[in-house]
């Protein structure tokens, strides 16, 4: 009798843990320290769920006495299972398409280089291959910013370069936005503070006439840091609230984070106003870290979002650079005023 209730315990415990695991927006624990790691890879949380049910299945079919309990808990890894494989089949698993760019379109770049792994001109090389008019290189130093700017002057696109450092010694610890000049000159703004540990670049029209761009890396939710995580997403939320924001970048989070963040109005994820440009096209369940996994057991930590003024009419995770250096993939997104 004892064995039978520890059992039931045991699978009642076991059903409510995989269940917040699956969905923690059902109580608000989305943004808590554990969670947070859990649900970050949902393919990788599957195929981990269906191994174990498969592992369950054996024991039951080979055990008498364990047949009640194991083939219980196997069910319950199936059911989390399903449970993942439906939220990233909602999220959409590689939609390629993109539109002739028309006039007024802009292409948004975002690539963490894990301190300028990647040789220069592979980014100058795809930069010039993407046509960006956008480039967000979290974990890039200066120096290697301004060679890229060099690289792409003398193939006759001109760019200015925005640079954030929090020191010149981690690469880490330095964000960079390039602009084309086709934009009109932009500036960075300071006065409204930045993301903990990591820098986040906030550059502004000089003119005002042009989208805000935010270059966003706040810091990843690892031990000691989810206080300064939380605060970089809350940041980058209150940037997304104003009326023409670009915002791209390695946020270190997926859509299961921004429950509570997201007020955009169609449901279509993102932080403040700003809507996911992977959501919005089916892109939003491939992952974009590590490259060492494929993209559909990965993280898809790095966006390119914009408010509702912008159209998204292309998104790609960019696979093809996987041996470069960096441990992240690329995103492009062609974004296109709304009429």
């Amino acid at each position: 009798m004892f064995r039978r209730v520890l059992s039931a315990a045991v699978i009642v415990l076991l059903g409510a843990a995989l269940l917040l695991a699956a969905w923690p927006q059902l109580v608000g624990i989305q943004r808590e320290a554990g969670v947070v790691q859990v649900t970050t890879m949902r393919g990788m949380l599957a195929a981990v769920a269906v191994l174990c049910a498969v592992l369950f299945t054996l024991v039951a079919a080979l055990s008498v006495n364990l047949r009640r309990f194991a083939g219980a808990v196997a069910l319950l890894l199936l059911l989390f299972a399903g449970i993942q494989f439906a939220v990233l089949s909602t999220r959409g698993a590689g939609n390629l398409a993109f539109e002739t760019k028309a006039p007024g379109d802009l292409t948004v770049l975002a690539w963490n280089t894990l301190g300028d792994s990647p040789q220069a001109q592979v980014t100058i090389d795809l930069i010039l291959t993407e046509d960006a008019d956008i480039v967000v290189l979290p974990e890039t130093s200066q120096e290697y910013a301004r060679a890229v700017q060099s690289g792409l002057g003398a193939a006759g696109v001109e760019m200015q370069v925005i640079p954030l450092s929090y020191d010149l010694i981690s690469k880490a610890r330095s964000t960079i936005v390039l602009i084309s000049e086709d934009l009109g000159e932009y500036a960075r703004d300071d006065s409204r503070g930045g993301t903990d540990t990591l820098p986040s670049v906030l550059a502004v029209p000089v003119d005002g006439t042009g989208p805000t761009i935010v270059g966003a890396h706040p810091v990843a939710p690892v031990p000691g840091e989810m206080t300064g995580w939380r605060q970089g997403l809350d940041w980058l939320a209150a940037r997304c609230a104003g009326d023409n924001v670009i915002l791209a970048g390695d946020l270190n989070s997926t859509l299961d984070h921004y429950t509570g963040l997201d007020a955009a109005s169609d449901a279509s994820g993102g932080l403040g106003g700003c809507r996911d440009g992977a959501r919005v096209t089916g892109n939003a369940a491939v992952g974009t870290w590590p490259t060492s996994v494929p993209t559909l057991l990965g993280a898809p930590i790095d966006h390119v979002m914009a408010t509702g003024n912008w159209e998204f009419v292309g998104f790609q995770v960019i696979t093809t650079h996987d041996g470069a250096g960096s441990d992240h993939r690329p995103v492009v997104a062609q974004l296109r005023p709304s009429e």
